[in-house]
């Protein structure tokens, strides 16, 4: 067995699934929505402790393309949380540094929601202290088609030859072209499944499953997995000698 390398460096980019909102607010007697509110606050929290941990990136999974198929009134209070989130945070996020952008398909978005994601990210285009991006409306497979189609139409126009298409050729075209892979990927609340995020991108990604609801995790939930994700060895496919 190789051993542990002692200069093993911090992970840049962290994904987090963030889980548990209803579930938390239920043991409490609360409304599912309630839950929803008491996470998003947890996201200021999180993003502030990040620089400090050596993390570049950001990702946070807000909204799925399955989660329409929750109760419209939760879906409609989402919604408005979203909007109520990005405008309560924008000077914040522009004065802290943070660069935001925003990866799923748009379209059905309202569109007062889609004109606040579009002036946040306007507003923090310069930033380069943590680069966060809020995945919403986001599925890996929806976003893997929606790649695979931009692709087969620049084939079409003979802008890319069928034969010289390699993974390395649909990367550009993805969401996340201009990000790195993430090194970690966090699910809270207990659940050990990634439920259609980053698939592509997660390849060669290290996992935590916590049993800590999102609403309960904070900046020293985070800093006790990153502490433990610096002692695990990356082969990358590789024997490490």
């Amino acid at each position: 067995m190789a051993a542990k390398d002692s200069s093993v460096s911090p992970a840049s980019h962290v994904a987090i699934i963030m889980d548990g909102n209803g579930r938390w607010a239920k043991s409490r007697g609360k409304p599912r929505l309630y839950g929803h509110k008491m996470g998003a606050r947890r996201v200021r929290e999180v993003v502030e402790a990040c620089p400090d941990h050596g993390v570049r990136y950001l990702t946070l999974y807000a909204f799925s393309t399955e989660n329409w198929k929750r109760a419209p009134a939760e879906v409609a209070g989402l919604m408005a949380l979203f909007r109520q989130f990005i405008r309560a945070e924008m000077a914040d996020l522009v004065r802290d540094g943070v660069r935001v952008r925003f990866i799923g398909d748009r379209r059905p978005l309202n569109s007062k929601l889609r004109r606040l994601m579009g002036e946040l990210e306007q507003a923090t285009a310069r930033n380069d202290t943590l680069h966060l991006t809020v995945a919403l409306n986001y599925g890996a497979r929806d976003e893997l088609a929606r790649a695979a189609a931009r692709m087969a139409a620049d084939v079409a126009a003979g802008e890319i030859c069928a034969d010289t298409v390699d993974a390395d050729s649909l990367r550009p075209y993805l969401d996340t072209a201009d990000l790195p892979d993430p090194d970690l990927v966090i699910r809270t609340s207990g659940e050990t499944r990634i439920s259609n995020f980053l698939l592509w991108q997660a390849a060669y990604s290290e996992f935590e499953f916590t049993p800590v609801y999102w609403p309960d995790f904070g900046r020293s939930e985070l800093g006790s997995i990153l502490e433990n994700f610096g002692t695990r060895e990356r082969r990358f496919g590789a024997v490490l000698t």
